[in-house]
């Protein structure tokens, strides 16, 4: 074969390849793949979409807290013909000039989404009315209608959370393809967790347009519309009235208050302050306040119930004492003396006046530091441990079993996990089990490297109430209630422990340092606090349960730089569970009510 036969060959077959690649494209193009159909149908079909109400949130006793109100965006749909856009008409319109609407109109482009970008948000109803009546000149725009939130109790606002324009990084992790360019989705707080559930169903029109833009009939006479369905209401555990009274009384101070029903794990309130109101994250005031609230040095926009840690100072003592007697190193009429507080060579973990040789439930009633320093040897330094490491991971082991030192996993965000060390840390320190208790005695007495929330402290107040378990706090309630939420917890303490401690808590408020502030008619068990404050006054600290006898509220406070947990975190309460047990509009004790509306504690660094 010659060269030029060669070549020629060589020509056919290149010919041939391209062909066969030519006339597989096509066929997979025309036959196959739907990409331009779908090109040809968006350019001749116009979704028109129809937006659910966002579904209502209700509060324990029925009461709404979260409702809706109309709002609406006007929003530009491409392609984007200018030749067919009567601008100036356009401006009279929506009442902006033309060098607004084009730079709308280029803002709109760069976010669009889907075909598809908003021009104006959160539109009046007053002013709705009017673009309406003359938008149908204007094909390529159109009116979504939105349901903004409204609140009927303007409280709670981190708990609820709030709605806001989902952002293109929301966009691109959407798996379900579920929202668009300019829709609103849960940001934060209950409206987040349970977005799935109060976002509804969208429902959708599709209409065939002509080459104008202009609306014709259904398209294939409505067979693939969709209707919509409202959001789910959300029943949650939050109790309207002590929410209210709650953030009444930590008006003007710093710190959390959290209650919960001991024998479900539903959380009746969380009350952090300073905070906001949740109407000032509505859509239309969102953007204006945002900023200055991230900008406050009071820092309103950390919700403290979960997101702030503390020492739980002379609260854990009560858990000092389970533990001591669950591991057998005390019984309940073992006693530790006290010369004024704990005294080891140089350290000493001083202490204020009571009886000399308190046994555990008088150890409780006057918070003794002597005993749980004792106590704290006993448990880390028993026989049957090898060294060190093993007898505080033993102890450890507790904590963990209460949730302490890790998430709650309850169904807010922004959830912190406190704070328990591990073995590991002291040996960084101190060197390979070359430390013992007294290297770590604040710990005994709830200082030290030990970190917990509010919300984990209400927690420790319903264990107490139970006698030995816990539900994970939760806000959901009635017959959707995750299965995580239904667990037991338990403890791994006998029940028979608890009856000591429960008394001695129960003569705190009787005899001891709470008996200030008890209710007449109501049998509290509680704990005070005072947890020190490196970087000023010391917190005041309180948990408590009531009635002694089947609880129905475990509450925590904590109250910032304002020193010992009597003063002011002991009578916040016992008010709430005053107003919780009782629901009467007057306290009978309203000097005590008084002094915690109108007393302001400023923090002071």
């Amino acid at each position: 074969m010659t060269y030029n036969q060669n070549r020629s060959t060589v020509i056919r077959l290149i010919i041939v390849v391209f062909a066969l690649i030519l006339i597989t494209k096509l066929f997979y193009l025309q036959v196959i793949s739907d990409t331009y159909a779908k090109k040809s149908r968006s350019l001749s079909v116009r979704t028109v979409t129809e937006f659910p109400d966002r579904g209502l949130i209700i509060d324990r006793n029925g009461e709404i807290i979260v409702f809706n109100e109309d709002a609406y965006n006007l929003v530009v749909h491409y392609p984007f013909s200018e030749k067919k856009f009567n601008k100036s008409g356009f401006c009279d319109l929506v009442g902006m000039d033309s060098v607004e609407v084009e730079e709308r109109l280029i803002k709109a482009k760069k976010s669009q989404y889907n075909g598809k970008g908003v021009f104006m948000k959160n539109i009046t109803s007053a002013d709705f009315a009017r673009i309406q009546e003359g938008l149908f000149q204007f094909q390529q725009f159109s009116i979504e209608a939105r349901s903004d939130r409204k609140y009927k109790h303007n409280i709670a606002a981190h708990t609820l959370g709030y709605v806001a324009e989902i952002s293109r990084t929301e966009l691109e992790r959407d798996a379900e393809d579920y929202y668009d360019i300019g829709e609103y989705i849960g940001k934060s707080g209950l409206e987040k967790y349970y977005e799935t559930h109060l976002r509804g169903i969208k429902g959708r029109q599709l209409y065939l347009r002509d080459n104008a833009g202009r609306l014709k009939e259904r398209y294939v006479g409505g067979a693939n519309d969709v209707e919509a369905k409202i959001g789910e209401v959300l029943p949650i555990s939050l109790d309207v009235l002590i929410q209210e009274y709650g953030e009444k009384l930590m008006a003007g101070k710093t710190g959390s208050i959290v209650a919960i029903e001991p024998s479900s794990g539903e959380i009746l309130a969380m009350v952090t302050s300073p905070g906001y109101k949740p109407e000032m994250f509505s859509m239309k005031n969102l953007s204006k306040n945002y900023n200055a609230l991230l900008r406050d040095k009071s820092k309103p926009l950390i919700n403290r119930a979960v997101n702030s840690n503390y020492p739980p100072g002379s609260t854990f003592k009560v858990f000092m004492a389970l533990i001591g007697l669950q591991e057998g190193v005390i019984t309940p009429n073992t006693r530790f003396r006290c010369n004024g507080g704990f005294h080891l060579g140089s350290l000493t973990v001083r202490c204020h006046g009571h009886a000399p040789s308190p046994n555990v439930g008088y150890s409780i009633q006057t918070s003794c530091n002597a005993f749980y320093c004792n106590l704290y040897r006993e448990i880390l330094h028993q026989d049957r441990f090898e060294n060190i490491e093993d007898g505080y991971n033993n102890w450890k082991s507790y904590l963990d079993r209460m949730g302490l030192g890790q998430k709650l996993g309850t169904d807010i965000s922004a959830e912190k996990p406190g704070n328990v060390p591990k073995a590991e840390h002291f040996h960084r320190i101190h060197g390979k089990n070359r430390w013992n208790y007294a290297r770590i005695i604040s710990m005994s007495i709830g200082q030290g490297e030990l970190l917990l929330s509010p919300l984990q402290m209400a927690n420790m107040a319903a264990m107490v109430a139970n006698r030995g378990y816990y539900y994970t706090p939760h806000f959901i309630k009635g017959d959707s209630v995750p299965a995580m939420f239904k667990e037991k917890h338990e403890l791994g303490i006998e029940q028979k422990h608890f009856d000591v401690v429960v008394d001695g808590m129960n003569k705190v408020m009787l005899q001891g340092t709470g008996a200030y502030v008890k209710i007449p008619g109501i049998d509290i068990c509680g704990k005070t606090g005072t947890a020190q404050n490196p970087h000023g006054e010391n917190h005041s600290l309180f948990i408590a349960f009531a009635p002694k006898d089947n609880p129905k509220i475990a509450i925590a406070t904590v109250v910032e730089n304002a020193g010992y947990g009597a003063t002011w975190a002991a009578p916040m309460c016992t008010l709430m569970i005053e107003k919780y047990l009782n629901r009467d509009t007057v306290s009978q004790r309203p000097f005590l009510e008084e002094k915690m509306f109108n007393t302001e504690i400023k923090i002071v660094k």
